[in-house]
């Protein structure tokens, strides 16, 4: 049995089957919804229910608090209709319309650890096939147990035949300690993408302000890469939040990129520096630091990835200090342990 789903202001009517949320349903029929996580974690899929009444599933009170639902607001990922009929305000994103999503297999092509807590993987793609995706987008790995885990791509569109990750070990994470402990290079894995409204919009021309809290820095080192390619004129700028020294994992690519590309400044902040690190940089909070140096953000595009306290934190205080509320662009990292 099926429920009616209308998707103002398009006007676009489609079918909700059992079992579907409503993302489902729409991404079943071609219209593209914006979403991230897809398990009710991020909130980038949020969206006003303007007739009818819906059921959530599963999801993190931060990415649809009470006060939310009781404004009308729901998560389309995890939200079922109840109702026979459900009409809510979404907007398309257009840019990916054409972007085909696939599964395909790829090869462990190299393993670099960069850091004490960081493995870079190149992954290989069949040499017949090549992946179309926006910079900025992930894709899921399907593990050798069955589960899949979201991993930004690093690497620029114009990169073909291989994707760039970057894997954080996480202590008891399933596939983190299979990276870092198992792994061998030349294994295949199955994933699927490209997926995700998280990437570089090139239809505006305002500056851009880059936050990103640990490995947050993979779909920003897309977005900039692509950038580059492109050879866009806008001003850039990359504030990259940090613990200490030796969790920065490779700030020695966009000091390079500041010394190649006038258009592009870039700020790591360090919120815990030890002593040994003898720190003489930015301390403190990375959405702060931002805020110091940009007090109205009024004529500004920002994209915030990394930790979801962060992206609450900065979306929060952005758009208090002027900035659009369309003009935050923002993707969550979660745990395998947060999304359970």
């Amino acid at each position: 049995m099926s429920k009616q789903l209308i998707i103002e202001p398009s006007g676009q009517q489609l079918s909700v089957f059992d079992g579907e949320t409503l993302l489902d349903a729409a991404m079943r029929e071609g219209f593209n919804m914006p979403y991230g996580c897809k398990n009710g974690s991020c909130g980038a899929c949020k969206g006003k229910v303007l007739q009818g009444k819906v059921v959530h599933g599963d999801h993190s009170p931060t990415a649809l608090t009470a006060a939310d639902q009781a404004n009308g607001l729901a998560l389309f990922c995890c939200a079922t209709p109840v109702s026979e009929q459900v009409s809510i305000e979404c907007r398309e994103v257009a840019a990916t319309k054409d972007i085909q999503i696939r599964t395909l297999p790829t090869r462990i092509e190299k393993i670099n650890k960069v850091s004490h807590d960081v493995a870079v993987l190149t992954l290989k793609l069949p040499s017949t096939e090549k992946l179309a995706f926006l910079a900025g987008q992930y894709i899921d790995i399907h593990t050798k147990t069955g589960n899949k885990r979201s991993f930004s791509i690093a690497n620029s569109p114009a990169q073909e035949g291989f994707l760039e990750l970057h894997i954080r070990k996480v202590p008891g994470g399933e596939f983190s300690s299979y990276v870092w402990d198992t792994l061998q290079e030349r294994e295949i894995f199955r994933f699927t993408g490209p997926l995700g409204s998280f990437f570089l919009r090139e239809d505006s021309d305002k500056p851009i302000i880059f936050v990103a809290t640990g490995t947050g820095f993979a779909p920003i080192k897309g977005m900039l890469e692509h950038a580059f390619a492109q050879n866009m004129q806008r001003e850039m700028v990359l504030y990259w939040g940090c613990r200490s020294l030796h969790d920065l994992y490779m700030p020695e690519l966009p000091a390079q990129w500041q010394q190649q590309y006038p258009n592009f400044s870039f700020i790591p902040v360090l919120s815990e520096p030890k002593a040994e690190d003898q720190w003489t940089g930015r301390t403190g909070l990375v959405h702060e630091a931002v805020l110091a140096d940009f007090p109205k953000l009024d004529h500004y595009q920002v994209y915030a990835c990394g930790a979801p306290v962060m992206v609450e934190a900065a979306v929060n205080a952005f758009v208090a200090h002027g900035l659009p509320t369309d003009e935050f662009y923002s993707d969550a990292f979660f745990s395998s342990q947060q999304v359970k």
